[in-house]
């Protein structure tokens, strides 16, 4: 499968055409933002192992019953993906309360919540990506009912697999964000990605932030981090 020209380029990947109008390739950078755009670095190494990462959890997802874009592995950095239109909210699943959950309710980072929360925010770099309730989402058109139902039983249903996966790898799912999208028939599948920039991972036993927290606060360690949960994630599976 060949790229052709480049369709997309977002903050930390590229997407290209390729000869079939159904697919696309994602190619995995290693640029890093923070705070819309506001913070810019780059995180050594961090596109391959997002890349490779994702796909890991993509096919487990697959197997517990969630559709995703996933085809094929192509690269350390690129992955063939089934084209789909991005359905524009931001899924925030959370466990614990940490970063802008935090700051918005003055909570302090790590309460465990009674039962997982799910929130919204409308994909919109000029607004700011706000947050947004169901009823909203229906009355701008961005999701029919139906579909709406179908993402959040999928948000939570990645929230147990991918829970009791890092788990056994002694790592705590705080909280993360999903993207979902239309495949040509309007079929509802998983996109985007699921890694340390998407996820917050802390060690179980030691607190320590395992994700894109060390770069947005500057903790520093963020490639060693990275490549702590990649080898995690690993180890168990070799």
């Amino acid at each position: 499968m060949q790229k052709l020209e480049m369709i997309y380029e977002g903050k930390a990947k590229r997407v290209y055409a390729t000869e079939d109008p159904k697919l696309l390739i994602v190619d995995y950078k290693d640029d890093a933002t923070a705070f819309n755009g506001e913070k810019r670095g780059t995180i050594v190494g961090k596109g391959v192992i997002n890349n490779q990462m994702s796909n890991r959890l993509m096919r487990r997802l697959e197997q517990a019953g969630v559709p995703t874009h996933f085809v094929e592995e192509l690269s350390e950095r690129e992955t063939l993906v089934r084209r789909v239109e991005i359905v524009p909210l931001e899924v925030i699943v959370r466990n614990r309360s940490a970063g802008s959950f935090s700051k918005r309710y003055g909570v302090e980072e790590g309460r465990v919540f009674d039962a997982p929360t799910i929130e919204f925010s409308y994909k919109n770099d000029a607004l700011g990506d706000p947050l947004i309730n169901s009823s909203h989402v229906i009355a701008l058109g961005l999701a029919a009912p139906e579909e709406l139902e179908l993402i959040r039983r999928y948000a939570f249903r990645v929230n147990e697999v991918l829970s009791a996966l890092w788990a056994s790898r002694g790592i705590t799912l705080v909280d993360f964000k999903l993207e979902f999208g239309r495949l040509a028939d309007g079929t509802i599948v998983l996109a985007d990605e699921i890694s340390p920039d998407t996820c917050r991972l802390w060690d179980s036993a030691t607190g320590k932030k395992l994700d894109k927290d060390r770069f947005r606060r500057d903790l520093g360690g963020v490639e060693d981090a990275y490549a702590e949960v990649m080898r995690r994630l690993c180890e168990h599976d070799e």
